[in-house]
This record gives C-alpha cells, structure tokens and sequence, in this order.
C-alpha cells in the first residue's frame, strides 16, 4: 500500500527497530491502513507510543491524503503533548514524505524517522497493532454492509475505550493496559 514520490528526500531510520521507550512521548510509531465499508474506503492514520502502546493520535478519512496522517499528528500532540528529541517514525509513503507533514514535524519540534521501503519489519510495532485491530474488530463486523461513518464510530470506540483503557497488553509489566501504564509512570514520577 506505501507509495512512495521519488522526487521527495527521505529521512534516516533512528529506531532501527527498536521499539521500546523508558518514557512517553519520545518515540512514536505512525502508519496507515483500510477498510473497505459500504459505502467506499475509509482510512485509518494511527500514532502510537513505543513506551506503552498507546494510540496516542489517530485520524480517519475517505482518502489517505497528507492531511490524514497531518491531522493524526495534531490530535497526538494535543492531547498528550511531545518532549524535546521526539522521534516519529513511519514508512516511506508519499503522505510523509509530503511537504505539509514535514511541516508540521518542524512546526512540533519533532525528528522524521522512517523505515526502509517494503520492510514491513521496519515498523513492526505498529504493524502489529493494524493487525490486532483487524482480527480483535474489523474481521468480525461486517464491512460491506456498513457505512464509513458506522465504522469510523466502531474503530473509535475500540482504541479509545477498549484498547487504549481496558485490554490487557502484554508488552507492558503486569500486562497493564496501555493508558494504565502510563498513570502509574506518571504517578510515580509526581
């Protein structure tokens, strides 16, 4: 699915698949995927953190334009804030590469990392993500009956209600969930 423009510069990969962080905010993993509803495409831009695999950002749209994963860059930073030396890496596909991303990447203060070209391992945390999402509720719905908007409303619920507050993540010690891990970083640094 990733297209890269040729004519577009490419950054360095600074995780080299190293997906793990001591602290929120300092990596963050992005990429994209489809669903294919009733009514057309919908697509999903996703942001997650490498410390305790919260989507932290997340955007949806008929069309997978730079703006979508523009879009889910400022629902990450405006809700959960960046830190100095922030990494966020993605693939080589055009909507990152593309002039309105990087501008807001040096509008954040963030540093571009991306992934080789067709090197799905190279993002592999947050391909997995993609793939839980799909099995635990995009496979189970069924997509050819419902609209953009009922799924936008299904796959919202899901990361924000279950995922991100409730699902056991077994990355994390005492497999916390996602958000949980990051009260108690935070509640232990206060």
């Amino acid at each position: 699915m990733t297209k890269r423009n040729n004519k577009d510069p490419l950054s360095k990969d600074l995780i080299q698949r190293d997906f793990k962080a001591s602290a929120p905010n300092t990596k963050w993993l992005s990429d994209i995927t489809e669903m294919k509803c009733k009514n057309g495409k919908l697509y999903l831009a996703a942001i997650l953190d490498c410390f305790d695999g919260t989507i932290v950002g997340l955007s949806m749209n008929s069309n997978k334009k730079a703006g979508l994963c523009v879009s889910a860059l400022e629902n990450a930073v405006g809700r959960f804030g960046k830190r100095d030396g922030l990494i966020l890496h993605s693939d080589h596909g055009s909507q990152y590469t593309s002039r309105a991303y990087r501008s807001a990447l040096t509008r954040y203060g963030l540093r571009q990392s991306m992934g080789r070209t067709g090197s799905c391992f190279d993002n592999a945390r947050m391909e997995s993500f993609f793939a839980t999402l799909k099995k635990d509720l995009i496979y189970q719905l069924p997509l050819y009956k419902m609209t953009r908007d009922e799924v936008r409303y299904k796959v919202f619920a899901w990361i924000e209600l279950y995922y991100n507050a409730e699902r056991r993540y077994t990355a994390n010690e005492g497999n916390l969930p996602p958000l949980k891990k990051r009260a108690l970083f935070f509640s232990l640094a206060a």
